[in-house]
């Protein structure tokens, strides 16, 4: 069970963020929304669509932290492979956080949000998720995942879930 405050790294997934022609507009989003849930947050590291993005994941899990959400490169154009890079660090993957994100979308008037091919997962101890690369894709993925993130937390550190009978 986590018994400090829950780390998390903010990795923002853009090669013209990193070369300085854009500026980062979901990362910070990111940030203020986790440290308003009271985590203890990282970043924005910027990372180029591609390789760079699975060396920051490698080094997000080197360094402990509980919880690494990317921003950007889950579309469809062929530069977005945030996806691609994940999968090759995480253990095992958790379908349904990435679908919920989609869904809310959704839900919420942004058509858009069907063309994600983000994913979560572990990779050890470590939860990673993919948002959107959107200021408000952005924060509909905090909004989604708020209910039920230290409880996630929790649970990759060995928590059971509490019986009430």
């Amino acid at each position: 069970m986590i018994k400090v405050t829950p780390r998390a790294l903010v990795i923002t997934v853009s090669t013209r963020t990193a070369k300085g022609e854009w500026e980062d507009r979901s990362g910070p989003v990111l940030v203020e929304a986790l440290t308003a849930l009271g985590i203890a947050v990282d970043g924005p590291v910027v990372a180029s669509d591609g390789e760079p993005v699975e060396a920051a994941l490698r080094d997000g899990i080197k360094g402990g932290y509980e919880l690494i959400i990317t921003t950007g490169g889950t579309g469809l154009t062929p530069s977005d492979r945030t996806p691609e890079m994940t999968r090759r660090v995480i253990d095992c993957e958790a379908p349904g956080i990435a679908e919920a994100i989609r869904a809310y979308g959704l839900a919420n008037g942004v058509a858009t949000a069907a063309l994600s091919r983000a994913i979560a997962g572990l990779a050890g101890e470590t939860l990673i998720v993919n948002a959107p690369g959107s200021p408000g894709g952005a924060r509909d993925a905090v909004a989604v995942m708020t209910p039920w993130l230290v409880h996630a937390l929790e649970q990759v550190h060995g928590s059971d879930h509490t019986r009430t009978e």
